[in-house]
């Protein structure tokens, strides 16, 4: 069965609202349990997060070392959602400035899987260490 563009929409808002908002709950319901976020780097968030909590573990750090998340476009495609963001940060003289899209693939009316991309991978090598948050 597909997934219609209007519930590729409520899923990739109810990740982004949640993400925003610290709104775990609301996240949850648009994730698969055994949904994956891969992010690369070497970063303390880089890799895989495995599992509904996993992500939302992730997704609270990013908003623990103060991300700001602007979004930029949703894109729709056959069986996934992309968001176009702008993140920012900063934290002393260091300041996070990325483009980021993140593609979520979309099985059964969930989001089975979370890709993403991002314009500087040595920023956030550099902004998520250890002993920060």
């Amino acid at each position: 069965m597909k997934t219609t563009e209007e519930v590729k929409g409520q899923l990739a808002n109810k990740f982004l609202t949640g993400l925003k908002n610290r709104d775990w709950e609301l996240m949850r319901q648009a994730l698969a349990n055994d949904v994956t976020w891969t992010l690369p780097g070497t970063s303390l968030l880089s890799g895989p997060a495995v599992g509904a909590d996993a992500v939302i573990k992730r997704a609270g750090q990013l908003r623990d070392f103060g991300v700001m998340v602007q979004l930029n476009h949703i894109l729709y495609g056959l069986d996934s959602v992309a968001l176009s963001l702008h993140n920012t940060a900063s934290r002393g003289d260091l300041i996070l400035d990325e483009q980021v899209a993140i593609v979520c693939d979309i099985t059964d009316n969930k989001i089975s899987r979370i890709t993403t991309h991002l314009s500087d991978v040595e920023g956030i090598n550099k902004f998520f260490i250890e002993g920060v948050i």
